[in-house]
């Protein structure tokens, strides 16, 4: 064997002794699998629905839409702080991509995306 590969195998022996070692440990600490006997305490009340029920698909163009607006502010943060320094090309490069956002909100808005019937 090479002695340019021994320390490459050595890590890849180290690294799988830890992945072995983190399914162990996981193996040890789990919690027990098997179903519970006892209702869940939502304040006396009955549960509604089942605890892992599926969201209906309108929730998932909400998140959609949250997400779009997420990404706008995590751009705009740093951007207030460099527009003085940049000058008008950050400005302009801020409505393009501002442009950009509404044009994608209004097509969703068009097609019915964002409707709730």
């Amino acid at each position: 064997m090479s002695q340019s590969l021994l320390p490459a195998l050595l890590l890849l022996l180290a690294a799988g002794v830890l992945v072995a070692g983190i399914h162990v440990l996981g193996r040890l600490v789990a919690a027990d699998r098997e179903v519970l006997l006892v209702e869940p305490f939502l304040s006396g009340n009955e549960p509604a629905a089942h605890a892992v029920s599926r969201y209906h698909v309108r929730w998932y163009v909400v998140t959609m839409v949250f997400l779009a607006f997420d990404m706008e502010m995590v751009f705009m943060y740093p951007w207030v702080r460099v527009v003085s320094t940049v000058g008008l090309a950050s400005v302009v490069e801020m409505f393009v991509f501002l442009g950009i956002l509404t044009s994608g909100i209004l097509y969703a808005w068009r097609e019915g995306g964002l409707r709730w019937s």
